[in-house]
């Protein structure tokens, strides 16, 4: 699978440490290069971007809280980024709302727990059914804008 990631400053680290776990999947870094300041909208738009477009089919994201990476994300029609701190949320952040870009926060996760989200968020299959005609309300509200 061919995964977007990107990151600000404050993701940079678990960015870096992610990258070298996802060798079972082609990873294309949209940045940042290291960790000195940058505006997070710099890197989050262009990797959502690419999933939005069908370069990639899912994403990464990562800032210091998660908040600012899933706000961009979302503007992006067609992305349901979704911030998981738990593997709980992702299994239902993909179950039920078949998000295709995952947030984390490089501040209040440890590299341990995001690579358990990554995990769960990988393996769990959208359940469809109910929870389609959800996610096509969404789809139709971003083509009637």
């Amino acid at each position: 699978m061919k995964i977007a990631i990107a990151s600000d400053h404050a993701g940079f680290e678990l960015k870096e440490k992610i990258k070298k776990y996802l060798t079972k999947h082609q990873v294309v870094d949209f940045g940042t290069e290291n960790s000195d300041s940058m505006d997070y909208p710099d890197t989050g738009f262009e990797a959502a971007e690419a999933v939005s477009n069908g370069d990639c089919e899912r994403g990464i994201l990562i800032c210091g809280s998660g908040i600012g990476m899933s706000i961009v994300a979302n503007k992006v029609a067609g992305v349901r980024a979704t911030l998981c701190q738990t593997k709980q949320f992702a299994e239902l952040s993909r179950r039920h709302n078949d998000s295709n870009i995952l947030v984390l926060s490089g501040r209040f996760i440890s590299e341990y727990l995001a690579k358990e989200i990554i995990d769960v968020w990988f393996n769990t299959e959208f359940e469809g059914g109910r929870h389609q005609k959800r996610l096509d309300k969404i789809s139709n509200y971003e083509k009637e804008k």
